[in-house]
């Protein structure tokens, strides 16, 4: 039997939203992905007051427990609590990719929160050699389209993708994010 690639989705935050939100962008990913991924979708603490104390220590534990080169999905604060842990992780752990969909910049230009600030150099702290994707729906209503402008310049490295007639959930349907994990595999 083939080793499934493993893949873990954050979700984002809010009341509800593990259950009656993301739980459909995670139905996409697994829909259009198929059975050679494994995708863990752990319940962050507090959904509806994210706290990124709290949601990085789950993070960093459901780290521990991934083999090989993970892929990590990460949608508005749960993208931004994501890419904040992993721009302060020392260790060697290795990831196969990481996507950022809907995530709040949290810095210069875009919103603030004390505990998510950036650090000014964000794309230097990001794992070198893993492909880094960021998503984001043009009529996004919760997080303004200017974020994914304002990630750009943070994280020169990353592929940038503008989705015209998409929501914040990106209408739960991640055929675009989907394919290109399914790309890597053909890279690789």
């Amino acid at each position: 039997m083939p080793v499934k690639r493993q893949l873990v989705f954050v979700q984002g935050g809010g009341e509800g939203t593990h259950d009656e939100w993301d739980d459909k962008l995670v139905e996409s990913l697994r829909r259009e992905l198929g059975q050679h991924y494994k995708i863990h979708y752990p319940r962050m603490p507090n959904e509806d007051d994210p706290s990124y104390a709290r949601w990085k220590t789950t993070l960093k534990r459901v780290f521990g427990t991934l083999e090989g080169d993970a892929i990590l999905v990460g949608h508005s604060v749960g993208g931004t609590i994501l890419v904040k842990v992993l721009a302060e992780q020392s260790s060697a752990r290795e990831f196969g990719a990481i996507f950022l969909i809907a995530a709040p910049f949290v810095g210069d230009g875009g919103w603030s929160a004390g505990d998510l600030q950036f650090p000014p150099d964000l794309g230097a702290r990001l794992p070198r050699g893993v492909p880094i994707h960021f998503y984001h729906g043009l009529e996004d209503e919760v997080v303004p389209p200017s974020h994914i402008e304002l990630y750009a310049r943070a994280v020169p490295q990353a592929r940038i993708h503008r989705l015209p007639g998409r929501d914040h959930q990106l209408n739960s349907d991640l055929k675009e994010v989907a394919a290109a994990i399914s790309s890597l595999e053909t890279r690789g």
